[in-house]
C-alpha cells in the first residue's frame, strides 16, 4: 500500500532530479500557456492569438529605431510633489530606482532605416504610464523640437491616463499637448501615432489619437472610460471586443493595425512616403 510512497521518498534521498519543466506564459487575452522562452523570442507576442504583450521602453527602442541612433531629450526631468500627494515622492523615486527612468515617458531624436524622426515611447512600468506635469511637458518639448527642425513624430503610447497624484495639473497637459500637436501639424509636420496596450484616459483623449496616421498594435485595449464605467452609465451590454484595437478599426478609429515583426519596415515605409528620406552619406 505504502510501496509507492516509499518509492518517491528514495528516489529523492538518493537525489534523483526532478524532471525540467521550462517556464511557461499565460496569455492574459486568450489565457492560453505556452513556453516563456517562445514569448520573449517573438519580442512578447503570444504564439497562440497574436496579442501583444508590454514592452519597456528601452526594448521598444532596440526594436524600432537604428543602433545607436537614439538621442534622449529632457532626460533629466523629474516630477515634483505638487499637491503634497501623500507618499507620491517616494513612490516616484521608488520606480526610479526600479526601473531606471525618471517619469513614464522617453523622448528624443533618431532614425529609422535611416529616416529622421523626433520619438517618444511611454514606458507602463512608471505608474501605468499615467501623464503627469513631466511626461506632458516632455512630450509638448517633443513636438515643439520637432517643429523648429522640420521631423516627423513618432509617439508609442501605452497609459492609464492622467496622473490622480497631480490632480488638475496632470489634466492641463491634455490641453497642452494637443495644441504643441495642433502647431506641429500647423507648420506640415508628419505625426504618427502608435497606440499599444493599454492606451486610455487622458492619453486617449489628447495627443494620441490626434495623429495625421493612427497605428495600433494587434488586440490592445484602447479607450476613454473603462467597460464598467460605460456599461454602468448606458444600461447595456457592450460588445466583447468593444475597445480593442480590431474594434476601433472597424468603426475608423484607428488606421491601421500593425504587427510588432513588421512595425519598423511600416513607419519606415511611411516616413519615405512622406518624403522623409535618409540622409546621403558624406564623401
Amino acid at each position: 500500500m505504502f510501496e509507492g510512497f516509499f518509492n518517491v521518498v528514495k528516489e529523492r534521498f538518493n537525489g534523483a532530479e526532478e524532471e525540467y519543466k521550462p517556464p511557461m506564459f499565460k496569455c492574459p487575452r486568450c489565457t492560453q500557456t505556452s513556453p516563456l522562452s517562445r514569448y520573449e523570442e517573438l519580442h512578447r507576442v503570444c504564439p497562440k492569438c497574436n496579442y501583444h504583450g508590454r514592452l519597456s521602453s528601452q526594448e521598444r527602442i532596440a526594436i524600432t529605431v537604428d543602433k545607436d541612433s537614439f538621442k534622449e531629450l529632457d532626460g533629466g526631468m523629474k516630477s515634483g510633489n505638487p499637491l503634497d500627494f501623500p507618499d507620491y515622492s517616494e513612490k516616484q523615486a521608488e520606480l526610479q530606482n526600479k526601473t531606471g527612468l525618471n517619469d513614464a515617458v522617453i523622448t528624443g531624436t533618431a532614425t529609422i532605416k535611416g529616416s529622421p524622426v523626433v520619438i517618444g515611447i511611454m514606458d507602463s512600468r512608471f505608474m501605468m504610464g499615467s501623464m503627469g506635469s513631466v511626461v506632458g511637458e516632455k512630450i509638448t518639448r517633443a513636438f515643439e523640437y520637432a517643429t523648429e527642425k522640420g521631423l516627423p513624430v513618432v509617439m508609442f503610447t501605452a497609459s492609464g491616463g492622467a496622473r490622480m497624484q497631480e490632480g488638475i495639473v496632470s489634466l492641463m497637459q491634455m490641453a497642452k499637448t494637443s495644441g504643441a500637436v495642433k502647431l506641429h501639424s500647423d507648420a506640415g509636420g508628419l505625426y504618427i501615432s502608435v497606440m499599444t496596450d493599454p492606451t486610455t484616459g487622458g492619453v486617449t483623449a489628447s495627443f494620441a489619437s490626434l495623429g495625421d496616421i493612427i497605428i495600433a498594435e494587434p488586440k490592445v485595449l484602447i479607450g476613454f472610460a473603462g467597460r464598467r464605467v460605460i456599461e454602468g452609465t448606458i444600461k447595456q451590454r457592450l460588445p466583447e471586443d468593444f475597445q480593442l484595437a480590431e474594434f476601433m478599426h472597424e468603426k475608423g478609429f484607428v488606421d491601421m493595425i500593425v504587427e510588432r515583426r513588421k512595425m519598423r519596415s511600416v513607419l519606415s515605409h511611411l516616413l519615405k512616403l512622406h518624403g522623409f528620406y535618409p540622409k546621403e552619406k558624406e564623401v
